[in-house]
Parts: C-alpha cells; structure tokens; sequence
C-alpha cells in the first residue's frame, strides 16, 4: 500500500510532467471523451426505444430478448469480438461502453412505462388526446424520474467498464494509465488513477442529480 503522501507526489508529478508521452489532462480528456459519447448514444437510443418497447408488447418482444442475452456478460467476454469487427481504435471502445450504458437505461425505462397506472393513460384517451399526446404529456413525464436515475447507473457501469475497455491497444486514458502502472507495480499510480476516475464520476453523478432536480421539480408530489 503506497503511503498518501507517496500518492500526491505521484499525482503532482503526472500533472507536471504526464504520463508516458500524454499530458494528466490529455489522459483524462480521453476516457472522458470515450464515457461520455458512449453515454449520450445510449441515452438517445436508450431512452426512446425502452419508451417504446414499455408501451408496445410487440416492440418489448422483439428487443428484450438480446437485451437480456448480454446484459450479464462481462463486457471483457465480448469486447474481443468488438476489436476484431470495429478494430483497437475508438470505434470498439467506444462500443463496448455503450452496450454497457444501453442496457440499464432500456430496462429502466420499460420499467417506468409499465409502472404508471392504467387510469392515466385511459383518461388522457377519454379527453381526446392521441397517441402522441398520451406519450409526450402523460408517458414521458411520469417516466423521467426512473429515466435520471437509469442514467446514473448507467454512468457508473460506464465508468466500471472503462478499465475494460482501455486494456486493449491503448496509449492513453486513466483507465490505462491504471492497467500500465499496474504491469510496473506503481501501486502510488495506480491510487492516482483509481482516485481520478471516482472524483469525476462523483462530479457528473451530481451534475445529473442538478439537472433531475430542474427538470423533474415534480417528482416526489402527488400527481
């Protein structure tokens, strides 16, 4: 176990002088870069598709089912397929922190849809609303509570799988930064990174928190 003190001196140096070739900043810009796109690409499919399938049997039939094939895999069990179809560039790793942000939010979501109560959705029909209507003003509201708190997991099992993703054909991320150190047994490093990683995450989780209390003032109310 490195001493705390042994550990700030490894974290000051890296951010003076970086890390095998890369700046801290560039090694952090990197995994950010790599979570956060694969974060917004799975909330954009995520969300509409789980909507969706919450609201249509037919659609939850024919998702579900892969969802729930490799929703339990570990993700290092198929990124290897990842590499070989999409290559050891951004493309695979980006990939696979998608898959792993995609799942949590598709079943969050059916979940809500399915969650809300059946007289909601008749007496917005008896008034004359139409599909669309029902699903933008009744649906989607009641739903984006579980959606924010989907995202947030999603974003920590995001950030699990950086390491993961960052293993192979890397030169630069935090989470590489933590695999190399870890083959040269710079466990003052490797503290760095693990530190590094859990700031930022703690950060963006209280970003979405700040952004769920805007745009959800309602949860929590009697509807």
């Amino acid at each position: 176990m490195p001493t705390p003190q042994s550990v700030w001196y490894a974290f000051v140096d890296i951010l003076q002088n970086g890390y095998k070739g890369n700046t801290f900043w560039q090694h952090l810009g990197a995994s950010l870069e790599r979570v956060l796109l694969a974060f917004l690409l799975a909330v954009i499919t995520a969300v509409p598709l789980g909507l969706a399938s919450g609201f249509s049997p037919k659609l939850r039939a024919a998702w579900e089912p892969i969802i729930e094939f490799y929703r339990p895999l570990p993700p290092l069990a198929y990124y290897t397929l990842l590499v070989i179809w999409l290559g050891i560039d951004n493309e695979s790793k980006i990939a696979l922190l998608f898959l792993a942000c995609f799942a949590p939010i598709y079943v969050s979501c059916i979940s809500a849809v399915r969650r809300i109560p059946p007289n909601y959705i008749r007496n917005a029909a008896t008034l004359g609303a139409s599909k669309m209507q029902i699903f933008k003003r009744v649906i989607f509201p009641l739903c984006l509570p579980e959606i924010f708190s989907a995202m947030r997991i999603a974003m920590g099992v995001g950030y699990t799988t950086l390491v993961a993703s960052e293993m192979v054909a890397a030169r630069s991320g935090i989470g590489w930064m933590v695999v190399d150190a870890s083959n040269f047994l710079h466990s003052e490093v490797i503290f760095v990174g693990i530190i590094v990683i859990a700031i930022t995450a703690i950060i963006l989780d209280r970003l979405m928190l700040l952004a769920k209390r805007l745009l959800v003032p309602w949860e929590g109310q009697n509807t």
